[in-house]
């Protein structure tokens, strides 16, 4: 939330522009850049319109919370109303969603989604859209989780007219999503009076609304299986039910008119990328059409399988790999999910695959053919292995060589690392991965980082967290040989030793030994956190706690990092990989693991100096590391 007052006092700072710059001042603080000036606008233009409307009610003691970030994840409502119902006497919060829209459009073959003039994607509806905040408010804030009722949501078209933006209407209308224009001004001040009493403020609702308890993540694997066999699990917003939508109405399309469209949806770590493609294995699946899941993953899918497929076989066969496709007919499916598609090869071919399936087809082109819709999410700075090379670039030129339409999709919200933008931005200077250089973490109470001065103070944190019932995982670069899984009876070998600190590595078979978990299943069962995990067992997971090892393949020298291949132990790297591709790689690595938690990470090195460097960045200030905390 950037700013949180009485809708009489937020109307008397807007006059004199105060507001603003408090605004303004806040979203640096919790981003780390300035808003855009087009958010500026939007906060000049739309707040006063609603703040007008309170007042106009004789509602100036209702709190408002403006740009109120739902938990978990760094979307933001525009306005969160919280007051006292008029009958009830109880909390009652309304959501509201501004536009500057003057004019607007459902979209053609969707009414969920709709056009306006300056976007060349279709965007979605703001009745759909507030109506989604409210369901993803109640199903993550304990204060309202028992209350549903209590949470009521409207969009405020405040410049268009009846006759601009009239058809919205077509999507149903209910108590969590209705649309009001300023031509209906009159009747959006009826509306809010039936919710919110003119004789009682608001501040002790929003009081009690912002100590909600964080009802914890419907974590992707514990839900797969429901996700899968049952019904929707998960609430997806905004940029994601448009990536969504998109994909079922290129499936529509591609059926009754005999054609194929390619959908790419691209977004850093934590986006939903893997929510979207369960919510639409989900909803094709109930539907009939035939469609599978694919990645290059062996522990995402092998997870996915175990999860997702427990009681059903049939389950379990819709998650396969990239190169599973290396013989398959074309168009043999409606729909092929394409999973973390960063991880797409040049080939699918392999030492092990007969001379007969030896196609000489590249993989993109595989998966391009196998089916009618074939969609790619992706991130392209989660490339960690030479090899790799799942671009937005690559699928646009192989789909434009065959004449195929290409729809490319950017999810920007982050749902991982506590909803934290500042944080995955945070990261990706310190590694070089975007320009500016390292800066000074600025806490933001949504991801909290520290810096460990020994593995074995890590590990510590790390399981009293387990204590208080969160999850918790340790990951490494990959800078220690791994040893041969040991015989039935034998311990595992402790092959990851800082000091007299020493760890397993995670298996890396598919069978439970010495109480530890089979590799697909390392960030998902609890007996992982005995062992360390790697990158390739880490990628495409969460867990709430993360902490990081950063090896001696990665040092801060003077003014900048240098990585040193010959510490790294991890046998994708040849003698034929270029440097400039080995010092990508490792950094891309290390992005991976940094961003796997939901509440925290701990970062410790194994050097001296760059572990003083982190210090530094992560503050310098003795709350910051791990033995005050």
């Amino acid at each position: 939330m950037l700013f949180r007052a009485s809708a009489q006092s937020i109307a008397a700072a807007a006059i004199d522009s105060s507001l603003y710059l408090h605004l303004t001042e806040q979203f640096v603080h919790m981003h780390g850049h300035r808003p855009s000036p087009a958010e500026m606008r939007s906060w000049e233009r739309s707040i006063p319109a609603l703040t007008s409307a309170l007042n106009d009610a004789g509602l100036g003691g209702v709190e408002v919370m403006l740009e109120y970030a739902l938990p978990l994840n760094s979307k933001r409502a525009d306005a969160v109303l919280a007051g006292v119902h008029p009958v009830t006497g109880e909390p009652s919060y309304v959501v509201v969603e501004l536009k500057q829209w003057s004019e607007a459009e459902p979209d053609g073959e969707d009414p969920a989604l709709c056009r306006i003039d300056a976007y060349a994607q279709p965007v979605l509806n703001p009745i759909e859209q507030v109506r989604r905040y409210c369901e993803y408010l109640v199903n993550f804030n304990g204060a309202v989780a028992e209350h549903s009722h209590r949470v009521s949501g409207v969009a405020y078209l405040h410049n268009a007219t009846e006759f601009g933006v009239n058809g919205l209407r077509v999507v149903e209308l209910d108590h969590r999503g209705q649309l009001f224009t300023g031509e209906r001004r009159g009747e959006l001040i009826g509306h809010l009076r039936a919710r919110l009493s003119d004789q009682q403020p608001g501040a002790r609702a929003a009081d009690e609304l912002l100590a909600g308890r964080t009802v914890p993540s419907k974590q992707l694997m514990s839900v797969a299986a429901k996700e899968v066999r049952e019904r929707e699990q998960f609430v997806l917003l905004d940029e994601q039910q448009v990536a969504y939508r998109m994909v079922l109405n290129a499936v529509r399309r591609a059926k009754f008119s005999d054609h194929k469209e390619i959908v790419v949806v691209t977004g850093g770590p934590g986006t939903g990328k893997s929510v979207i493609a369960l919510s639409l294995l989900g909803e094709l699946y109930r539907q009939g059409v035939p469609a599978m899941h694919a990645t290059g993953s062996q522990s995402f899918t092998k997870t996915m399988r175990k999860v997702a497929g427990t009681r059903k076989r049939e389950v379990q066969e819709l998650f396969k790999y990239f190169n599973s496709f290396i013989a398959t007919e074309k168009n043999s499916l409606d729909v092929l999910i394409c999973d973390e598609a960063h991880r797409i090869r040049e080939t699918s071919a392999n030492r092990y695959t007969p001379a007969t399936h030896r196609t000489g087809r590249r993989q993109i082109e595989e998966l391009i053919d196998v089916a009618r819709v074939p969609v790619f999410l992706l991130d392209e700075h989660q490339v960690v292995r030479p090899g790799e090379m799942g671009t937005v670039k690559e699928i646009q030129e192989a789909a434009a060589a065959r004449g195929f339409e290409c729809h490319v999709i950017s999810l920007e919200s982050q749902f991982r690392c506590g909803g934290s933008d500042a944080y995955v931005r945070w990261v990706a200077r310190l590694l070089g991965l975007e320009p500016g250089g390292p800066a000074v973490w600025d806490p933001d109470d949504r991801m909290r980082l520290l810096v460990a001065d020994s593995p074995q103070e890590m590990e510590a944190f790390l399981d009293a967290r387990r204590a208080e019932g969160y999850g918790a995982r340790m990951s490494a670069g990959y800078c220690w040989t791994w040893s041969p899984e040991p015989k039935h009876g034998e311990p595992l070998p402790a092959d990851v030793v800082i000091g007299d600190w020493a760890r397993p590595w995670n298996l890396r078979g598919e069978r439970a030994i010495a109480g530890a978990p089979p590799s697909a299943l390392w960030a998902t069962d609890p007996a992982g956190f005995g062992q360390v995990g790697c990158v390739y067992t880490a990628q495409g997971f969460e867990y709430d706690w993360s902490g990081v090892i950063i090896g001696p393949d990665l040092l801060w020298r003077g003014d900048r990092w240098v990585t040193v291949r010959t510490a790294s132990k991890d046998p994708v790297f040849r003698k034929s990989t270029p440097d400039d591709d080995v010092d990508r790689l490792i950094r891309n690595t290390y992005k991976v693991l940094l961003t796997r938690g939901m509440v925290g990470t701990v970062v410790y090195s194994t050097d001296p100096e760059t572990r003083e460097k982190l210090r530094e960045w992560v503050g310098g200030r003795r709350e910051q590391r791990v033995s005050t905390v």
